[in-house]
């Protein structure tokens, strides 16, 4: 997913817009992704803290290969494959634990249908990944709306389908291949879930931020893949697939994975416009209401940040301090909540993957690896805090804030410090959304925190932070 690529600085407008209003994304959910402790363990413990956080969701990935019968044969067993009773029973269980599971903390559950295929799937390579057959892909669909249909909030089709190592081929010759494999997986399992009487919200994408032009591995830029798997040019024209025009795509909502580089919400892609980090959403609003002009899909289609984090070290690459990651993360938060299309917004991870010393390892967790002391981020999740600079003065800023765990109106008390102790700026009620703002006088370096007393007694206190208007950089 991540790639080297000229860093380029760019202001971030958003930092500058001024304080949230109701209009933006007051309702907005939040899900966290922590495949590790909530499928290859007992999830009860990584769900109570999820839960405690604040968290409205998880995210969840059903791998069909970790399911289906058989999964290496090279040729497929005889099944009733639309029955999820003709699985093995044990395929199911490390889902049917974290679904149970986070339903009982009233927690929503968001589930991705996804690869690596079964061998026998794949006929062409063998591989998992190479054309997956659409129509057993369907069936499998069925089998997971038939099973987890009345437990899931959110669904949506393949992850990260315009990355190589995730679907294949990206280019048949010179012509791109994989969204329109992919757009046949996605109608497959669209249609088999609404015939397992699924009426939840279906989401397209799952898509990765940035291109890459390695041709077998690489990524296909998130714009370019979508225009391509909703057979339009790149004016937006409807072309002819196989002879034939493409259908209007159903769908009700666009997932994608915004992810950035070491400037964080800062960075702008420039080379690449088709490329969609956090700090250029609007890109993906853009493109979809052009798509949607065309008559591709539906009008105002909603989107869902379903996978994010900022990379921490020990990351030497794109890692940065773990003070930063938590203002960086809560500033992408701010951006996602100002865009009124963004219904949902997700962390990755919970805890970072083990340091492999390359670029497939995440440590955008709320904790490292290994440890149970929390980074900032930890407490930054729970109370989000961004010092937003007022246009045009260096001494008045608006705090924009988010009481995660709240489900009613409250108070949180503000703290601040030049270079000795902290001292109390005063509180700010919050209504049951937990959101709120303050406008505050300030000063160059001046960082900020805020604490709250929870219903319960318990008292936490978010991560300290500041006015950010440049990315961080290494030894200043």
């Amino acid at each position: 997913m991540r790639r080297r690529i000229p860093l380029v600085l760019a202001a971030l407008l958003a930092l500058l817009l001024p304080a949230a209003t109701a209009s933006a994304g007051s309702g907005q959910i939040t899900l966290v992704e922590a495949p590790d402790e909530l499928l290859e363990r007992d999830p009860s413990a990584a769900l109570d803290e999820i839960a405690a956080l604040g968290a409205d969701g998880v995210r969840l990935l059903v791998a069909w290969e970790r399911v289906a019968p058989s999964p290496n044969a090279g040729r497929a067993p005889r099944f009733n494959a639309t029955d999820p009773a003709a699985y093995p029973a044990g395929g199911w269980a490390r889902y049917d634990a974290a679904i149970d599971g986070a339903r009982a903390r009233g927690l929503k559950v968001h589930l991705t249908i996804t690869g690596r295929a079964p061998k026998w799937a794949t006929p062409s390579k063998r591989d998992g990944l190479t054309k997956p057959d659409a129509t057993a892909f369907g069936k499998f669909a069925t089998a997971v709306g038939r099973r987890y249909g009345k437990q899931v909030e959110l669904w949506s089709i393949w992850n990260e389908p315009n990355l190589g190592k995730l679907l294949k081929p990206l280019y048949q010759g010179r012509r791109l291949a994989s969204p329109q494999v992919y757009r046949e997986l996605y109608m497959k399992a669209y249609t088999g879930l609404r015939s397992a009487r699924v009426r939840k919200p279906i989401l397209v994408g799952e898509l990765a931020p940035q291109s890459n032009r390695n041709r077998t591995v690489g990524t296909i830029a998130p714009v370019r893949f979508l225009r391509s798997m909703l057979c339009l040019d790149d004016a937006y024209k409807p072309v002819r697939v196989r002879g034939r025009r493409c259908a209007k795509l159903p769908a009700q909502g666009v997932a994608i994975h915004p992810y950035s580089t070491i400037l964080g919400p800062f960075y702008t892609p420039l080379i690449d416009r088709d490329n969609v980090t956090i700090g250029v959403l609007p890109r993906l609003t853009a493109a979809l209401d052009k798509a949607a002009r065309a008559g591709a899909i539906a009008r105002r289609l909603p989107i869902h940040v379903t996978e994010f984090g900022v990379q921490s070290e020990p990351d030497t690459f794109y890692g940065v301090p773990f003070a930063v990651q938590s203002d960086y993360r809560s500033i992408s938060e701010r951006i996602a909540y100002l865009n009124p299309r963004v219904k949902s917004f997700s962390q990755y991870l919970l805890r970072d993957d083990p340091p492999r010393g390359d670029f497939s390892a995440f440590e955008s967790g709320l904790y490292p690896h290994g440890s149970d002391q929390p980074k900032p981020a930890y407490h930054g999740f729970r109370l989000p805090l961004v010092v937003v600079p007022q246009r045009g003065s260096s001494t008045r800023a608006t705090l924009w804030g988010l009481v995660r765990p709240a489900k009613r109106a409250g108070t949180v008390a503000i703290e601040y410090r030049d270079r000795g102790g902290w001292k109390r700026a005063g509180t700010q009620r919050f209504g049951k959304t937990g959101y709120w703002t303050k406008r505050v006088a300030t000063k160059a370096g001046r960082e900020w925190r805020v604490t709250w007393k929870a219903p319960d007694g318990a008292v936490h206190q978010g991560s300290a932070t500041k006015a950010w208007t440049r990315p961080w950089r290494k030894g200043r």
